[in-house]
């Protein structure tokens, strides 16, 4: 199914147009009634001489509702651009014929409406000046059918001419990730809350669970109609409203984003490539405050110029785009940017997640260009850049491709080294990417951490890992996968908690060596109560602690391993004969005091080995 969505100036028949088409009056509101002026977004619908089903979004077109007629415009097929025969070319025409070129709307054609009002001299003048005003736009070349929705002439011709441009018009892939652009919300009596929009990129289903961005809110779809028919499911490219349970429809706003949870997070930057309109009122000054529109929505956004201080009408230039509020977006989506009077330009999201950029910085711009232009395996390796690790979900989404898609070309870029896959089950959504640079750079980083450590530590076998970790900058997912990898290809030794390059050795001097049997000697002086004013350098005690020659109970108390053993053992033994064990017993079963029993308890509740109920112990 396709949107065919008009534009034009007010008052030149849109409305009217699709009324005589449809028998639909797309004007809603009583305002709009008595006014005969279109307000709001209309919405109509239509069956082809084909039999192909086809939805009209109705857009105003008077200049103080550009926005509503942005909301429109954003998910359309196909455009028809009204133009009155008396009144041909006007103000509100070109800045909509610019708004789709814009959006890069390709599919359209001219409609010169109101023919009866003008002589056939006319009429000519009308066509020759609406295809000199087309030229240059993604609207040139376009059909130009002249009707009168009055008496009817040249309406079957508009109809057979629509069908033979949607015949040859692509439909919108299933990328399984829906998104409808909510253009409206309202209560319907006995049915609740319900969302209007167009569906792109994905299927919708009764039952489903939604999400609403960017509030976040979670929703369950109830019910399903198009064109005023109930429908269990619904393919790209339809017009639908959406029946919702859990959630009121004040909460919602035009311009969200129904999806389904988990892949789509909202965003307040962007990096694009922008285009500015050649009959632009002005030039944009570097961080310049905008109104940005994509999709039915609307926010203030700063322009970022990254190239230059000021790009002037007709220019091209890329851009970060940081916006206000929060918006859900992804690769490829068009936009438009206004002053407050005017139309200025607009381009395309190259990149829906980046971060802040220097601004003339050469690596970035080239970046940019590939991430644009460049081989769909170049762009990957691009968007795995800005953001490494990525997972296979995350690379999908910000490359706006389907998993299957994203999968076969990292499949491709391992096979060729040109990017590192980790995880237990390869090319799995959870799994992480790395570019080669990104992976060599996390490698070097990593050797470097522990060589530092080593030299600061000699006598310790190794780093903690939550340490290295934390010196990595890792999520504690990825650095178990990073890990698992490096400890694989033998660049690091994994022992227990803690990790070492391959040729650290920990060495004592005759010293040191002396030191460290003094120690535990008078440890195991008096093994149940063993001293605790003997001291000990701490990274030798560390070591001590790491071969499991001693354990540290806390700060203070040190039990030589031999010895702790015993006590751990005679408390397992008591508590599964007596079913629990107290600080009195302990103390009494060792002849110790109550600080050491305490100790030795505490330390087994802090193992996991007990657990406390009132003052006993017993075993987890």
């Amino acid at each position: 199914m396709y949107v065919i969505g008009t534009a034009g100036h007010v008052d030149h028949g849109k409305s009217t147009l699709v009324q005589a088409l449809t028998g639909i009056d797309p004007d809603r509101l009583r305002e709009e009634k008595e006014r005969g002026m279109t307000i709001e977004l209309g919405f109509a619908w239509l069956t082809l001489p084909s039999g192909q089903e086809v939805s009209i979004v109705d857009v105003p077109g008077h200049e103080r509702f550009i926005k509503n007629m942005l909301a429109g415009v954003g998910g359309i097929d196909l455009a028809l651009l009204v133009i009155a025969a008396n009144e041909s070319v006007m103000p509100q025409t070109r800045e909509h014929l610019a708004i789709l070129d814009l959006l890069q709307v390709k599919k359209g054609l001219a409609v010169i409406a109101k023919k009866d009002l003008v002589d056939e001299e006319m009429l000519e003048l009308v066509m020759a000046e609406v295809e000199d005003v087309l030229k240059g736009t993604t609207l040139q070349g376009a059909p130009m059918v002249a009707v009168s929705a009055m008496t009817g002439e040249g309406l079957p011709e508009l109809l057979e001419t629509l069908d033979i441009l949607l015949e040859n018009t692509e439909t919108r892939k299933d990328s399984g990730r829906p998104r409808l652009a909510i253009d409206r919300s309202f209560t319907m009596s006995g049915f609740g809350t319900v969302v209007t929009g167009t569906l792109i990129d994905g299927s919708l289903s009764v039952g489903m669970e939604v999400a609403i961005l960017p509030s976040g809110k979670v929703s369950r779809i109830r019910g399903l109609q198009s064109h005023r028919q109930k429908i269990e499911t619904a393919s790209p490219g339809r017009r639908l409203a959406v029946n919702l349970s859990g959630v009121s429809h004040d909460e919602i706003q035009r311009g969200e984003v129904l999806t389904v949870p988990g892949w789509l997070r909202p965003t307040i930057a962007l990096d694009v490539r922008l285009h500015l309109l050649a009959d632009a009122p002005r030039g944009l000054k570097h961080n310049s405050p905008v109104a940005f529109h994509t999709g039915a929505t609307e926010t203030v956004a700063r322009v970022r110029l990254l190239e230059q201080n000021l790009v002037s009408p007709g220019e091209e230039t890329w851009a970060q785009i940081r916006l206000e509020n929060p918006l859900a977006v992804v690769k490829g989506d068009f936009f438009v940017i206004r002053s407050s009077d005017a139309t200025l330009g607009g381009g395309t999201v190259v990149d829906p997640y980046p971060k802040r950029h220097r601004r003339r910085h050469s690596p970035t711009l080239e970046r940019l260009e590939v991430m644009e232009m460049g081989a769909q395996d170049e762009m990957l390796v691009q968007a795995i850049q800005s953001s490494e690790p990525c997972s296979l979900q995350v690379l999908a989404d910000r490359a706006n491709l389907s998993m299957e898609e994203t999968m076969g070309l990292v499949e491709k870029l391992a096979s060729d080294k040109s990017v590192i896959v980790l995880g237990p089950d390869a090319l799995a959504p959870r799994s992480l990417v790395y570019s080669a640079e990104g992976w060599a750079s996390l490698v070097s980083k990593a050797r470097n951490a522990l060589e530092s450590y080593h030299i600061e530590h000699p006598l310790r076998r190794g780093i903690q890992k939550e340490e290295l970790r934390s010196r990595l900058s890792l999520s504690s997912q990825g650095f178990a996968l990073v890990l698992t990898y490096l400890v694989g290809e033998k660049t690091v030794i994994e022992e227990t908690n803690v990790v070492r390059l391959p040729q650290h050795q920990v060495s004592l001097n005759d010293g040191q060596s002396r030191l460290v049997e003094q120690y535990v000697s008078r440890l195991r002086s008096d093994p149940y109560s063993p001293p605790t004013d003997a001291s000990l350098d701490d990274d030798l005690l560390a070591m001590l602690v790491d071969e499991g020659r001693v354990v540290r109970l806390n700060e203070s108390v040190v039990y030589d391993a031999v010895a702790y053993k015993e006590v751990v053992d005679a408390i397992i033994a008591i508590v599964k004969e007596q079913g629990k064990i107290n600080v009195g017993q302990v103390r009494d079963r060792f002849q110790t005091s109550r600080k050491y029993a305490l100790s030795l308890l505490e330390y087994l509740d802090q193992q996991r080995i007990t657990r406390r109920v009132g003052d006993d112990r017993v075993l987890r």
